[in-house]
């Protein structure tokens, strides 16, 4: 997704290195990005139980300071999860060295990693780059971290957008990284957004919430929870814009264009899921409350037999049905109406006649305007409706995750 019209928010800077941590291959895997003033964060956390030392040690600076940061260092190569002490103490020494070397708090230093879990974190591999990633701080650096943070991803991810808000410029940057482990719930699994905008403290964050809701909390590669989904949300008032708060058509701008940037970033994780060849939009239509239309798009999404049938572009509307009758709310079967890419597959909850053979080739198509797919499901039972986006799963998934270590 690399953009070079991309406006970069003032203010921000970015730089990447090269600290040896990946397990597979040589390359960028260590990234610093600073706000040359401090700045209001908005954050979202795994909910997995089993929390990596960086999440835990982001949550408690976040608090500490009052939700104030100046600086985040990420790495690749390595969650630092399940290591420990001895994993705290590696994340606590990289926000440390990072404060120091800019002069600012501790506490005002956030930290993320992703990689490998279960091993050991060197942190002077780290904190021995940060002094030449410090030298190298420039506001273009961003397309260099973008890449620093990938593991199995196969491209970069990059979205940005600016808008006018109070008389003033101002400018959204997002990145995020993530083709595997990837069911968000609160957050991705790595990704950061970054605004010139001046932002009211709790307005941010709600913003923060809204965002990942309408884009990562609705995404899915393989079901799978990560233990280090961390999002940031950098808002350091450098435009000089009145601050945005919950309320008016300023906030509705803000929003819709965050919601835009995160959009665009999410699918681009599902688009780039391990081993992916294609992805599928989830509209469901027509169910009796949003609640329930969101619970059927996720059942829909996360059926490894779904998912199989869009991998060998089989229109086999049982398993849809079979997952939205899984999804654990209350619905008429014979109501319910499920379209292929505008083909109807099942009327009223059962056959109907379609051609067969022609779907399935278009379902195959391996060019790059007939390989997304969109599955829509009329439930018939209300008005409301959800969308979801997953992919494919492909002989390559198994591949990936079968030697991910070793």
């Amino acid at each position: 997704m690399k953009n070079n019209l991309l406006e970069v928010p003032q203010g921000f800077l970015f730089a990447a290195g090269e600290a040896g941590l990946r397990t597979h291959g040589s390359g960028p895997d260590v990234a610093l990005m600073v706000s040359t003033v401090p700045a209001r964060v908005a954050a979202l956390f795994t909910t997995n139980r089993v929390k990596a030392a960086p999440v835990l040690i982001s949550q408690e600076h976040w608090k500490r300071s009052r939700r104030i940061a100046q600086a985040i260092v990420v790495n690749a190569g390595n969650a630092n999860c399940a290591t420990g002490r001895a994993g705290l103490r590696a994340a606590r020494q990289s926000a440390e060295a990072a404060g120091k070397l800019l002069d600012v708090r501790r506490e005002q230093v956030l930290v993320a990693s992703t990689g490998v879990i279960g091993v050991p974190l060197d942190a002077r591999r780290i904190t021995a780059q940060l002094p030449a990633l410090a030298r190298r701080l420039h506001p273009e650096g961003y397309e260099a971290v973008s890449r620093a943070i990938l593991t199995t991803d196969t491209r970069p991810k990059v979205a940005g957008k600016s808008l006018p808000i109070g008389g003033r410029r101002v400018r959204i940057l997002g990145m995020a990284k993530g083709a595997g482990m990837i069911y968000p719930r609160l957050a991705t699994m790595l990704a950061f957004f970054f605004t010139d905008a001046a932002v009211e403290p709790r307005f941010l964050q709600s913003a923060a919430r809204r965002m990942c809701d309408s884009s990562f909390n609705r995404i899915s590669v393989d079901g799978d929870t990560s233990t280090n989904d961390t999002v940031f949300l950098m808002a350091n008032g450098v435009a000089g814009n009145p601050a945005i708060g919950k309320q008016g058509v300023t906030a509705e701008k803000f929003l819709e264009a965050l919601d835009e940037v995160a959009q665009e970033l999410a699918i681009a994780l599902v688009r780039d899921g391990e081993g992916a060849r294609k992805l599928a939009e989830i509209r469901v239509e027509g169910a009796a409350s949003a609640k329930q239309a969101d619970a059927i798009a996720r059942s829909i999404a996360l059926s490894s037999l779904v998912k199989t049938a869009l991998a060998g572009g089989d229109p086999n509307w049982g398993r849809i049905l079979s997952a939205v009758g899984n999804a654990g709310v209350a619905f008429d079967p014979n109501r319910v109406n499920i379209f292929l890419n505008g083909t109807r597959v099942c009327r009223r909850g059962g056959a109907v006649d379609f051609d067969e053979a022609a779907l399935q080739r278009e379902l195959q198509a391996r060019d790059l305007q007939a390989k997304d797919i969109l599955l829509r499901v009329q439930m018939g039972q209300g008005t409301a409706a959800a969308r979801f986006w997953t992919c494919d799963f492909t002989e390559e998934y198994v591949r990936i995750n079968a030697s991910y270590r070793t």
